[in-house]
């Protein structure tokens, strides 16, 4: 069976506790800790075998943690892991995934670095404000990307944040920049509206659409716009299950099966739990479709009040 989602491998991300603490480990074995043999680096190896065997479309890369005090650190950190999974990753290509433009542009060009053929990869991500950084390397290099819509001042739509129509403005001004400017093909953007955890979605002021509600109907637009025909859109799914007290696979599973209905077709997903390919329990899917609904009626709200409130005491009780 064919998965419907674009998987995006996300288990090496250094805000995974267990897994950056074997990549600092493997880092402190010096200048030859990449390249000669260790119990670290085959714990890195069998992280993204693992990812390649389970099914990914890509294999992300994240080391943002060791960033925090030295960016230098990072980004010589992310070369070494770029050509870690072109080694490793049996042919699938690397998601270069930094909030810092240099350390993209780094691991962007490590992946070229090379005498072998190598597929496109992506970058994540890009923001309306940093379009003139990171776009114009199409000219020399073949990639996809993650579309953030997040704009550089502070958002105005209803609870202080963004509108549908705000975000759909975002996806006009990426795509215009993209695909308009620097020839991008629209099957080269994956629009990601931003998950925001159930556990906390609930809005302060009266008749404001929860999160869920806004990422979901984003997508729903974009997937009705003949402008958009093409692109892709991508969540990052664990993020929906954070402050959960339990059942966090089976929740994802819920939140990546209702938002398929709504058009998502790609995510950054733990690719060993096959999203997209097993049915969720329905009262997991009930859940998660009392977020989706929640418009800001007060009805709507409460109903996802009462399934959270419902979902969190059996799940505590369970446990």
């Amino acid at each position: 069976m064919k998965n419907p989602l674009i998987s995006i491998g996300e288990s090496i991300h250094a805000s995974i506790p267990r897994v950056a603490a074997v990549m600092r480990q493997l880092d402190d074995l010096g200048d030859s800790a990449y390249t000669q043999p260790s119990e670290a680096l085959h714990q890195v190896q069998a992280l993204v075998e693992s990812q390649a065997d389970d099914g990914a479309d890509y294999i992300a890369v994240n080391v943002d943690a060791f960033g925090e005090d030295d960016p230098a650190k990072a980004l010589r950190m992310m070369q070494q892991y770029v050509q870690l999974v072109r080694q490793w990753g049996k042919g699938l290509p690397v998601c270069i995934d930094s909030s810092n433009d240099d350390t993209l542009i780094a691991g962007l060009k490590t992946w070229y670095d090379t005498g072998q053929p190598v597929r496109p990869p992506l970058i994540n991500s890009i923001k309306t404000y940093t379009l003139h950084t990171i776009l114009p390397l199409k000219k020399d290099y073949d990639f996809s990307v993650i579309a953030l819509l997040v704009g550089e001042g502070a958002p105005t739509g209803p609870g202080r944040s963004y509108s549908v129509d705000q975000l759909m403005g975002l996806a006009h001004t990426i795509f215009d920049a993209a695909v308009g400017q620097r020839d991008f093909q629209p099957e080269q953007i994956f629009f990601d509206s931003t998950v925001f955890p159930l556990a906390i979605d609930m809005p302060m002021e009266p008749n404001v659409p929860g999160y869920t509600y806004r990422a979901f109907e984003t997508i729903r637009r974009i997937r009705a716009a003949p402008k958009f025909k093409g692109v892709h859109c991508s969540l990052g799914i664990s993020n929906s299950v954070r402050d959960l007290p339990g059942r966090k696979i089976g929740v994802c599973r819920a939140y990546v099966a209702k938002a398929l209905e709504y058009g998502l077709d790609a995510g950054i997903v733990n690719v060993s739990h096959h999203y997209g390919r097993e049915a969720p329990a329905p009262e997991l899917m009930e859940l998660v479709d009392a977020y989706a609904q929640m418009d800001g009626s007060p009805e709507r709200m409460n109903r996802a009040i009462e399934l959270m409130g419902r979902f969190c005491q059996q799940t505590r009780k369970g446990g």
